[in-house]
C-alpha cells in the first residue's frame, strides 16, 4: 500500500473534481495545482499550492511552460524503492508526488467543429499534462494517477478502506487506463494531423490511421469453437450502435451473436414505423412494418419461418406484453429493442436463455466501415445513403403506381442490408422472399422466389429490389414469372437497354435509383 499525502491536479474536465479535492482533504493531502484548476478549488474554500508557488517559476508563453519542471516530474518519477532517487530529491528539496490527476486539453471536441483551424488544433495539443500523466503511470509502483473523473468515487472509497493508501493493484490498473488514454490522445493528433491535404482541408483519410478500442468482453469462442474471441468498442462509440447495448436478460453472447445482432439493429433502425427485421447468419430472413411491432413481427416471421428459427429479432419500437408473447412461442436466440416494458420482461422471464438486449434508438453515422484483410485493413465511408421517391427515375412505359412506390422504397431499404448478390420481394410492407449472397443475380431471383413458394407466399403483385444492376434480362424474366410487377434497381449496365425492353415487354414498371448497394 502507498499512502497519499501529495496530490498535483491538472484537469480540463473539471467535473467531479470539488467533491473529490473534498475527499482528499480529509485525508490531509496537500494539493498542488495549475491556474484554472487552483482557482476552482480555492472558490470551493479547499486548500490549494499554485504549481508556479510550488516550482518558484512562473507559467511562461501563454500557459505553455507551466508544469515542465524538474520539481514537479522528479517528485513523480522518483522511485520510492531506490535510496539514491529518495536522497537526490531530498537534496534538492524536492517533496515526492504521490497522486497525479490529469485529463488534457480537448483536441479530439476541438477538431470535431466544422470550422476549426489549424491554429486552433494545434492550441489544443496539450504538452505537460501527457508528459505528467505518463511520468505517474511509469512510475505506478510508487504514483497513482487518474485521467478518468468516473474513478474519482473508487479512489476516494479505497482510500477509505486503507486509511489513505491505494493498493498496487488499484495504481497498476489507473497506469494501464492512463497509457490508453495517452495513446488515444496521440492517435487523435496523428490522424487529424495527417489527414490534412495539402489546401489545409481534411482528407477522407488520412495517411496514417491509428484506431483504438475497448475490450467490452471476452467471448466464449469465435465463429467456431476453436476460435478466440472479444469484442471491442469504439473509444467514443457511435450514438445507436450495438456497441452501446445493454444485456437485459440471457446467457452470455456470442460472437455469432453480436455480430447478427448488429445486422438486425442497422436495419431496423432506418423505419420510423413500427418495425420488426429477423437475421439469421448476418441476412435478413424475414422484415416489415406494421401497425404495432407485433404486427410488424408476425409479418416478418411470416416470410421465411424455417429460417427464423434460432434467429436475432429486432424492432425499432419498445416491447409489449403482446410482442413478448408472439415472439416467446417461437425460439430466439436474441431479442433486440429500444426497451422491454414490465411485462414482456415477466415473459420472457420464463425463457431464460434468450438474450435481451437493450439498445438507444439512434441514427447517427459511422465515420469508418472496416474489413481486415490479411497483411491490412480496407477502409471506407459508411454505406448511409437512403433513396427516396424524388430519387427514383422511371425507365418504362408503366410508371408505378403511389402503392408499388411505397413497396419499392420499402424492397430496396432491406435490400441495402443482404449480403450481395440480393434480390427482395416484398408486397404491402413486408418481404416475401429474400436471395442472399448468390454468386449469379438470376441464381438470387430464383432462390428468393423459391424462399417465398416454400413459405406458401404469392408473389402475384409483389414488387422486386435488386441491389445491383440487372446484367441481363434473364433475372428480370426470373422475376415477372415470379408475378412481380415492378421492380427497383440501380441501373448502369452496359444493358440497360435490353434490360429496359424486357421490362416493357413483360408488363413491369421500373426505376433506377442511380445507387447500388452491395454488401460483401
Amino acid at each position: 500500500m502507498i499512502p497519499i499525502r501529495t496530490a498535483l491536479i491538472s484537469v480540463s474536465d473539471k467535473s467531479g473534481l470539488a467533491e473529490f479535492a473534498r475527499g482528499l482533504a480529509r485525508f490531509k493531502v496537500k494539493i498542488l495545482s495549475t491556474d484554472g484548476t487552483a482557482k476552482l478549488l480555492a472558490e470551493q474554500d479547499l486548500p490549494v499550492t499554485e504549481v508556479a508557488d510550488y516550482t518558484g517559476f512562473p507559467e511562461m508563453l501563454d500557459g505553455r511552460v507551466k508544469t515542465l519542471h524538474p520539481r514537479l516530474h522528479a517528485g513523480i518519477l522518483a522511485r520510492r524503492d531506490s535510496p539514491a532517487h529518495l536522497a537526490a530529491i531530498k537534496a534538492a528539496g524536492i517533496e515526492p508526488i504521490d497522486l497525479v490527476v490529469v485529463n488534457l486539453y480537448p483536441f479530439a471536441r476541438t477538431v470535431a467543429k466544422p470550422n476549426c483551424t489549424l491554429a486552433e488544433a494545434i492550441e489544443n495539443i496539450d504538452i505537460g499534462g501527457p508528459s505528467m500523466l505518463r511520468a505517474a503511470a511509469k512510475n505506478y509502483a510508487g504514483v497513482a494517477v487518474l485521467t478518468d473523473p468516473s474513478d474519482y468515487s473508487k479512489v476516494i472509497a479505497e482510500m477509505g478502506e486503507h486509511g489513505g493508501a491505494l493498493s498496487e493493484a488499484t495504481r497498476f490498473a489507473l497506469a494501464q487506463k492512463a497509457f490508453a488514454h495517452s495513446a488515444a490522445y496521440e492517435a487523435a493528433i496523428g490522424n487529424y494531423l495527417t489527414g490534412l491535404a495539402g489546401d489545409g482541408n481534411l482528407a477522407p483519410f488520412p495517411e496514417h490511421l491509428t484506431l483504438q478500442f475497448e475490450k467490452m468482453q471476452d467471448l466464449r469462442y469465435g465463429e467456431n469453437p476453436h476460435q478466440a474471441a472479444a469484442f471491442y468498442r469504439d473509444g467514443d462509440p457511435v450514438p445507436g450502435s450495438i456497441a452501446g447495448y445493454t444485456q437485459v436478460q440471457g446467457k452470455e453472447l456470442s460472437y455469432n451473436n453480436i455480430a447478427d445482432a448488429d445486422a438486425a439493429w442497422e436495419c431496423v433502425k432506418t423505419f420510423d414505423e413500427p418495425a420488426c427485421v429477423i437475421v439469421k447468419h448476418a441476412n435478413p430472413c424475414g422484415a416489415a412494418i406494421g401497425a404495432s411491432p407485433r404486427d410488424a413481427y408476425e409479418r416478418a416471421f411470416a416470410t421465411d419461418p424455417t429460417a427464423a428459427f434460432g434467429g436475432i429479432v429486432a424492432f425499432n419500437k419498445g416491447l409489449d406484453a403482446a410482442t413478448a408473447g408472439a415472439v416467446a412461442k417461437q425460439f430466439v436466440e436474441v431479442v433486440i429493442a429500444p426497451e422491454f416494458d414490465s411485462e414482456a420482461l415477466r415473459i420472457f422471464a420464463d425463457k431464460a436463455n434468450v438474450r435481451l438486449m437493450s439498445v438507444r434508438l439512434a441514427r447517427a453515422a459511422q465515420t469508418y466501415d472496416f474489413k481486415r484483410v490479411g497483411g491490412g485493413l480496407l477502409v471506407q465511408s459508411p454505406d448511409g445513403r437512403n433513396v427516396e421517391a424524388s430519387g427514383l427515375r422511371t425507365v418504362t412505359r408503366l410508371k408505378p403506381t403511389a402503392a408499388q412506390l411505397a413497396d419499392l422504397l420499402f424492397a430496396w431499404r432491406v435490400a441495402k442490408f443482404v449480403k450481395s448478390n440480393a434480390i427482395v420481394f416484398c408486397a404491402g410492407g413486408r418481404t416475401l422472399g429474400i436471395g442472399a449472397g448468390q454468386m449469379s443475380r438470376v441464381d438470387a431471383a430464383r432462390v428468393a422466389a423459391l424462399k417465398a413458394q416454400d413459405a406458401g407466399l404469392n408473389l402475384m403483385g409483389s414488387v422486386v429490389a435488386s441491389d445491383a444492376f440487372f446484367p441481363f434480362r434473364d433475372g428480370v424474366e426470373v422475376v415477372a414469372r415470379a408475378g412481380a410487377n415492378a421492380v427497383v434497381q440501380p441501373g448502369g449496365s452496359v444493358r440497360d437497354d435490353e434490360v429496359i425492353a424486357a421490362a416493357d415487354e413483360l408488363g413491369l414498371a421500373m426505376v433506377f435509383t442511380g445507387v447500388r448497394h452491395f454488401r460483401h
